[in-house]
């Protein structure tokens, strides 16, 4: 819990350092709750109950900081609060993230990460994340992306979307090994509801894509393959 609220101070100052780099940036923000049929995470079932997930975070200019929840709907156990703090910024067609995520467990040890994300703005967006775990994991993780937009409406658009990852020896969040982990298929969209309030349902399907990845990945019933979705209420301001 200390480390948390060193994180949730270090957003708060890392968001008021941002103004001395970029006085005339426009700050924002946003605050949403997601209801999903479970917690899933880079492949893992986390929990088979369904999964509220609240979210708030601000941005200024580039800067940016996002505190998220899981409360597992079945016991009303808050089971994970991560904080993460963020730079994004755009070099012609490439577009660069770069980032902090700690993750406060609930009953197991606390881990960091530190994330580095490019995209390129071509067709289906292509983008590729590492995350380096320099905390209880201690290895990478990689996360290679495309996605595409099909208009509905002026205002609705149908996102579809697919990924793989890669595990490098995350020991403590993924597992001990090096291989292909999960692959990952979704479709969601946002729906316009009043001003700055959207709902954005999903549906997705995780798989394994290695015996490694299977063996980790594997639940209580012996699935390593999962269906999910649900939907999450979000308001801009």
């Amino acid at each position: 819990m200390k480390k948390l609220l060193i994180m949730l101070l270090a957003a708060v100052i890392t968001i008021g350092c941002a103004s001395s780099y970029a006085v005339a940036a426009a700050t924002s923000g946003s605050a949403s709750v997601g209801i999903y049929s479970s917690y899933m995470w880079r492949g893992f079932e986390l929990h088979e109950d369904v999964a509220i997930q609240p979210s708030v975070g601000i941005t200024y200019g580039g800067f940016g900081a996002n505190l998220w929840s899981d409360v597992n709907a079945d016991t009303g156990e808050i089971t994970e609060t991560d904080v993460t703090v963020n730079y994004a910024f755009s070099k012609d067609m490439f577009g660069f993230d770069i980032g902090y995520i700690f993750y406060g467990l609930e009953g197991i040890d606390e881990t960091q990460e530190l994330y580095v994300a490019v995209s390129y703005d071509t067709l289906l967006s292509p983008s590729l994340t590492l995350y380096y775990d320099f905390d209880e994991g201690d290895g990478a993780f990689i996360v290679a992306s495309v996605g595409h937009d099909v208009a509905v409406n002026k205002d609705i658009a149908v996102s579809l979307g697919a990924s793989m990852s890669y595990n490098a020896e995350s020991e403590y969040a993924i597992g001990d090994y090096s291989a292909l982990h999960n692959g990952e298929i979704s479709v969601s969209t946002s729906i316009p509801v009043y001003e700055a309030i959207s709902i954005s349902p999903m549906l997705a399907y995780s798989f394994s894509l290695s015996d490694d990845a299977e063996e980790a990945l594997e639940n209580a019933d012996g699935d390593s393959n999962f269906f999910y979705g649900g939907a999450s209420v979000s308001l801009s301001f």
